[in-house]
């Protein structure tokens, strides 16, 4: 996650606290996938793509009360919705479920091939890689918004 906004800056609700997890919760939705009902798994979502319209709804509230000629207001905030709304449903959503759904896949197959585990061993198992497997792709997804976190700082 970024860094803590400095003093004085504005915390973003959306990134800078807690809430911004909920926008992971289809990954812990993939990653239980093998033992849940699949409507768990959409639910997660739902979640997630809850938080992914909050944000871009906020975004955009933000560009709107932000000083300027009132005749370029309507394509501040449009163009701030609809950026918002791209990259974390990319980020949030559709690049972290996807990865960690194949991720379980793969495990699964793997366990299913190479071992002779009981299926509810292996897919704990698998559950347990996909969780696993969630703090290791947020850093790097993260970075791709905000290039200074990809390297560490001095």
């Amino acid at each position: 996650m970024s860094e803590p906004p400095s003093r004085g800056a504005e915390r973003d609700l959306f990134r800078d606290t807690w809430v911004r997890y909920l926008g992971y919760a289809n990954e812990v939705g993939e990653a239980f996938r093998s033992l849940v009902p699949a409507a768990v798994v959409w639910l997660s979502y739902g979640v997630s793509s809850s938080y992914v319209l909050a944000d871009a709804i906020d975004k955009g509230k933000k560009a709107r009360d932000v000083p300027g000629p009132e005749a370029g207001r309507s394509s501040r905030v449009t163009v701030a919705v609809v950026d918002t709304f791209v990259w974390q449903a990319l980020a949030s959503v559709a690049i972290p479920g996807f990865t960690i759904n194949r991720v379980c896949a793969a495990s699964l197959y793997i366990l299913s091939t190479a071992t002779h585990w009981p299926l509810a061993v292996r897919k704990w198992t698998t559950t347990t890689l996909g969780l696993l497997a969630i703090p290791v792709i947020i850093h790097p997804i993260d970075s791709l918004q905000d290039p200074s976190l990809m390297v560490p700082a001095p």
